[in-house]
């Protein structure tokens, strides 16, 4: 369509920040994503614009979203995340961003554009068209499948079960929708979300073999008690050339501490929302915490500081999504990513805690 493409900042706006070029595109994204899906419920919209003004100006370009948040998604607020990022992104100079969005799967939701959640190419077609249309944008950088037409294990569970396999969209017709936006100039690259290792390997097949684009992110759960995707895929990913895009790497806030010997801060999350996030609260998960927090304690850091330098260490990190529900909380995680890396021996002493707690979250 001719339009510029994004770029970093000049690093004197950039601070200390760094960037990543997502493999197989030309998307240089902050190490640094600022996540959304608490504005709307948690964050009214003049704290979110606060929030997105404080991360251009600390040198992130890269924010994600998504047409289901906020979270906890419910009929009356969603898409509000979205209209509210818009109305900031329709006052910026927009090929200096990186957006990404989501089209939410199949799921009890007859409240979402009538209960056609199917990942059909006229419900993906359909549900690009209200993305776009509220964050009053022509384009998205990154548009990602928020959750398999599958029956898969993901959010916590462990099992999977062929007999709740629903009536799934085949992949050739959700690539192919993906293939019809990019063609159409409405999204520039796509990417995948809570997927598995044979998902990522079949999409990519597929897309392969008919010519097809294929999908250049995996944005799955990645922290210092989840990291299931270690064990294979990022092996996928490493082969198929897939960047990760971990979210939730303070565990929903769990690996701040605030939540340590049971304690339920006012205005916090789990307290205003008690069924969220309850994988972070399995028996093993706690005494997981501690024994991070020791760690962090013992090198004068901060159990959020060693959380996120922990996600930001990995080799297959594309970006680390960082999400907040103020302006304060936002500020107060930039300054522990701006600090210096984890060194070899704090990193050999998570895993050996991870040895002790292998990804209690799972």
């Amino acid at each position: 369509m001719g339009r510029a493409r994004p770029h970093a900042p000049h690093p004197s706006e950039a601070m200390h920040m760094e960037y990543n070029l997502l493999p197989g595109t030309d998307l240089r994204v902050s190490r640094i994503c600022l996540g959304t899906m608490t504005w709307g419920e948690q964050t009214d919209a003049g704290d979110a614009h606060a929030q997105l003004d404080l991360a251009v100006a600390r040198g992130i370009n890269f924010i994600d979203t998504a047409e289901m948040y906020p979270i906890p998604p419910c009929a009356e607020t969603q898409g509000r995340t979205e209209r509210i990022f818009g109305d900031w992104l329709a006052r910026q100079q927009r090929d200096r961003l990186i957006v990404a969005s989501k089209v939410a799967g199949p799921g009890r939701r007859e409240w979402l554009r009538g209960g056609r959640t199917e990942l059909t190419k006229a419900n993906i077609a359909e549900a690009i068209d209200g993305t776009l249309k509220r964050l009053r944008t022509d384009y998205i950088d990154l548009y990602q499948i928020h959750w398999p037409d599958r029956a898969v294990p993901m959010f916590g569970k462990t099992m999977f079960v062929p007999r709740e396999e629903p009536q799934a969209t085949p992949i050739i017709e959700q690539v192919e929708a993906m293939e019809a936006l990019v063609r159409a100039g409405k999204i520039r690259y796509w990417g995948l979300s809570n997927e598995t290792t044979w998902g990522v390997c079949e999409y990519v097949r597929v897309a392969r073999l008919h010519g097809l684009p294929q999908p250049v992110t995996v944005q799955n759960v990645y922290n210092l008690v989840s990291r299931k995707f270690d064990e294979e895929l990022a092996e996928a990913c490493h082969r198929e050339k897939l960047a990760l895009l971990a979210y939730s790497p303070l565990a929903g806030g769990a690996l701040t501490g605030k939540y340590r010997n049971n304690a339920l801060p006012e205005g916090a999350r789990y307290t205003l929302f008690p069924d969220f996030g309850t994988r972070f609260r399995k028996p093993m998960v706690a005494p997981a915490i501690d024994a991070y927090h020791d760690i962090a304690a013992s090198r004068g850091m901060t159990l959020t500081q060693l959380a996120i330098g922990f996600a930001l260490s990995r080799w297959h990190t594309g970006a680390a999504i960082i999400g907040a529900s103020g302006l304060a909380q936002l500020e107060e995680n930039l300054a522990y990513a701006d600090a210096p890396p984890l060194d070899e021996a704090t990193l050999a002493e998570i895993d050996a805690v991870h040895e002790r707690y292998p990804s209690p979250a799972h």
